[in-house]
């Protein structure tokens, strides 16, 4: 099954209106021991839900994807963030695929 990775289906492109001016974060201190990995989607999706107020079914039809996935990656993102304040992780952003709207 070419093309396919280890958790199923190939994740198809997201759109997302926001790249945010820096792609890591770090706790002023201490041993950096751990990072976590933050993607672009789950970044857009914590926004547009958290942030812009928007539901589940507006922010997914705005990425161009399901509510479910949307939810999962809200509950992904959620988790690494609180993960990474709790233990004093660094968060890097990093993309996947995906395409910038230009609302």
């Amino acid at each position: 099954m070419r093309g396919y990775g280890r958790r199923g289906r190939r994740r198809g492109p997201r759109w997302i209106s926001y790249v945010p001016p820096v792609n890591s974060y770090a706790p002023i201190g201490g041993p950096y021991i751990k990072s976590v990995v933050l993607t672009y989607s789950e970044l857009e999706a914590l926004r547009l839900v958290d942030v812009e107020g928007l539901t589940q079914e507006e922010a997914a039809a705005r990425m161009g994807i399901s509510r479910k996935t949307l939810w999962n990656d809200l509950k992904s993102g959620r988790k690494k963030i609180v993960e990474a304040i709790l233990h004093g992780w660094n968060i890097e952003i990093r993309g996947e695929n995906y395409y910038i709207r230009q609302d």
